[in-house]
């Protein structure tokens, strides 16, 4: 036996890593069951067809600035405040380059054909690009002849095709144009939901000539009720998402928004204060003006000193703060490496804390990411920290879910397919979460489904984060119906991005081992007796 084992360490060695212990899982079919919303698999941009992308979303930068007329949009601090046709360039837009909506359609028609969920943004700061004549200069900014203000409601009659040239856009009339032309949001083809612009907490930073001054707290919770209304009055059942905040410090304070000292003492987050405005609006408008609690997420967990985001560092450098960093989402024993652990604020616990918010109040409202990213999505630990999220997504009940592709690649797509394809013919993780519960947290994170009530196929997902060593996970399986049969599918660091059948190990009495190369993410399929 010592000398197997000998053989066994030399082997691995060979391979490129050395052994870990064992990992404990449990898994109890019957309890904690509860429904994974099928729009947590969405992005920003377009991914292979194979994912089955489930919401799809127009937004970002661009869209503060965009004018739904002509398709003229700006890109603030993106690129040189910058008015111009990229939209339309960039969306596959057919027709003239200022049909109207143009953008909007070529975006909603694609969801339509993908059956997915379209989340459009509208535009809340002031006023949108007018022209597409490029930069724009310092003493040009809003307002001047290079903008178009912004009103929610129109004075006068709606027309079939909007006036571009009458320096203003509105926005009634733009909610109205697309329900006359693809019905009302409880229809198969309405556009489902609109996003109270974007990131406006940090307005003055990204778009410096379109809204130089700080957004005030007041401001755009004033600007949501209006524009909420104007769209609920065309769309009673459109879903309403904000405030997209775009980080940590704008959850708390709006980006230290002017004036807001006040309410913070009372409401903590200005999140909490938000929502309570919201819930303060519907008691007196008589109808629901926020259906989503909606923010942005890239970790500003660093490893090796460097962000896990936006390219800082090596991705190998720091790939173990990379695939800790979900667990900020949820995890009360954990405290990732970061300003904002560095100033008292964790373990962040994001998800809990959010929905206690919710809970407190304003009731009933659902919880979106639609900007989330971990980084480095062509290095493994890139795939390991996306599924991580995913599985923690689906089973902490978020709504909705918008990966954007800021540092994309194949271990990121790998991720998806885990969920979404990981046999290679479409088959998919199920769409009820079971419990599921690892012994070590920091080295194998685990998630579990059945379809429905039905637990004659059971998903499990084993997820091992160490950088260097293999992993064995003993799986325990609590169910009144014994398990026998079982698929592994999976990749890790070493085979590479491409998911590949990783054997059928044996299940007696329902327990099962199976051994996980480093940062290896799999999927075992297992079908009762």
């Amino acid at each position: 036996m010592k000398k197997i084992m000998i053989l066994l360490f030399l082997a691995a060695a060979v391979c490129g890593y050395a052994f870990g212990a064992a990992v404990a899982v449990t898994v109890n079919v019957s309890k904690d069951n509860s429904a994974i919303s099928p729009y947590i698999y969405g992005t920003n941009q377009d991914l292979p067809p194979d994912l089955k992308i489930t919401a799809r979303r127009l937004g970002g930068n661009r869209m503060t600035g965009y004018n739904w007329e002509n398709n003229a949009s700006n890109a603030g601090s993106d690129y040189q405040q910058s008015s111009d046709n990229y939209l339309a360039d960039n969306m596959g837009m057919e027709g003239p380059a200022d049909k109207t909506a143009g953008v909007i359609e070529a975006f909603h028609d694609k969801s339509i054909a993908m059956n997915a969920y379209s989340l459009v943004t509208v535009e809340l700061a002031g006023y949108v690009a007018k022209d597409k004549s490029g930069p724009v200069s310092a003493s040009d900014k809003a307002p001047s002849d290079r903008w178009a203000q912004v009103i929610f409601k129109k004075p006068g009659a709606f027309a079939a095709e909007p006036d571009k040239n009458d320096n203003y856009v509105y926005l009634d009339e733009e909610i109205n144009y697309l329900v006359k032309k693809y019905g009302k949001s409880d229809t198969a083809t309405g556009v489902k939901g609109y996003s109270l612009d974007n990131e406006p907490d940090i307005w003055s930073t990204t778009h410096p000539l379109l809204h130089p001054d700080k957004t005030g707290a007041e401001e755009y919770i004033n600007k949501s009720i209006e524009a909420s209304m104007v769209i609920k009055s065309l769309d009673p059942h459109a879903e309403i998402f904000g405030p997209a905040s775009y980080g940590f410090n704008g959850y708390k304070t709006f980006q230290n928004a002017p004036y807001y000292t006040k309410q913070q003492w009372i409401y903590g987050w200005f999140l909490g204060y938000y929502l309570a405005m919201m819930k303060k609006a519907e008691v007196v408008k008589g109808k629901r003006l926020l259906d989503v609690l909606d923010v942005h997420y890239y970790p500003e967990a660093t490893g090796a000193g460097k962000r896990v985001v936006f390219s800082q560092g090596s991705s190998e450098d720091n790939a173990e703060a990379r695939v800790e960093a979900p667990r900020s989402l949820w995890d009360p024993e954990y405290s990732e490496s970061s300003w904002i652990c560095s100033s008292g604020n964790c373990p962040m616990m994001l998800i809990p804390k959010l929905k206690d918010l919710i809970k407190k109040y304003y009731p009933g409202t659902k919880l979106s990411f639609s900007e989330y990213e971990f980084g480095a999505g062509f290095h493994p630990s890139g795939g390991i920290a996306e599924a991580d999220a995913l599985g923690i997504f689906g089973k902490y009940g978020v709504y909705m879910a918008n990966y954007w592709m800021v540092e994309w690649g194949a271990y990121s797509l790998a991720a998806f397919r885990l969920y979404r394809d990981y046999d290679g013919a479409g088959s998919q993780f199920g769409d009820t979460s079971v419990y599921a519960s690892s012994g070590d947290n920091e080295k194998l994170s685990c998630y579990a489904s059945i379809d429905g009530k039905d637990a004659s196929k059971l998903h499990i997902i084993l997820l091992n984060k160490d950088t260097g060593n293999t992993l064995t996970a003993r799986v325990t399986l609590i169910s009144k119906k014994p398990y026998k049969n079982i698929l592994v599918f999976g990749f890790d660091r070493y085979a590479g991005p491409q998911l590949t059948p990783r054997g059928a190990p044996a299940v007696k009495g329902n327990v099962f081992t199976i051994e996980m190369p480093p940062l290896a993410g799999y999927h075992a399929v297992l079908t009762s007796m």
